[in-house]
């Protein structure tokens, strides 16, 4: 699975908010050895929302926690645009998701709270704890979430502990070297697609260092591949150590 965020709002943007979402949906992910594949934070802007939306779609192996945008306020776009990259049907009134609004809002709900319920066809209900304003999901793979940390970070973390904690077990393997990524490239180059390579170039008194980290989910494979770096430092009385 490729777990992916996309967090919408200008204000986050433009400074009047701070993101509460990137680093809460990190650790919950991280708690059953998963990690996101991208985040993104958006503007309230149609095309750029369907973009992200589109591409995210063409990812057969995606999951989306998406936050912001489910309300009832011109700038809240999600609901619309969310029915036409997903199910390329109009919004559809959920009748559930309505009777809910009328039943806390009363005559208030009217005439635009209602509108929260012209959901995506198809979608389910994910319970808010705080306001029993719901969000949604589509096809059990894009969830849709209030952007309110208090409405939706519940939300989400009941969704990835029911769907989505069989926990994965990764291996991971790092050395510190003495010398820059130059020397290990072309044994990086090789590398299989399973082993995930992270390399970072420092200079410690202007001298070039390089972390080199493998991990996946064959620790066989991580050792064999390891020590074939392991094997050149040595060779070329290159100076390491495990970290």
């Amino acid at each position: 699975m490729n777990f992916y965020v996309v967090i919408i709002g200008t204000e986050i943007l433009n400074g009047r908010r701070e993101d509460k979402h990137f680093e809460f949906v990190k650790q919950e992910l991280a708690k059953y050895g998963h990690e996101l594949f991208a985040s993104f934070i958006i503007k309230d802007d149609k095309q750029l929302i369907t973009n992200t939306l589109e591409m995210i779609k063409s990812d057969k192996n995606a999951v989306l926690f998406c936050f912001g945008g489910i309300g009832s306020t011109p700038d809240d776009l999600t609901r619309e645009l969310a029915a036409n990259v997903f199910t390329k049907q109009p919004l559809k009134v959920h009748d559930n998701f309505l009777h809910d609004i009328i039943e806390r809002f009363g005559d208030a709900s009217y005439p635009h709270r209602i509108h929260m319920a012209d959901l995506p066809q198809d979608a389910e209900l994910l319970f808010n704890p705080v306001n029993n304003m719901s969000g949604f999901s589509l096809f059990k793979k894009y969830y849709f979430v209030p952007g309110f940390p208090s409405m939706a970070h519940p939300m989400i973390s009941d969704v990835i502990k029911n769907k989505y904690s069989k926990r994965v077990e990764k291996f991971r393997l790092t050395l510190l070297a003495d010398t820059s990524e130059e020397t290990l490239m072309n044994i990086m180059k090789i590398l299989p697609q399973s082993i995930e390579l992270s390399s970072l170039p420092m200079f410690v008194n202007t001298k070039p260092k390089v972390e080199l980290s493998l991990s996946g989910l064959d620790e066989s494979e991580i050792n064999k591949y390891f020590l074939m770096f392991t094997a050149e430092l040595k060779n070329k009385k290159i100076e390491y150590k495990l970290i």
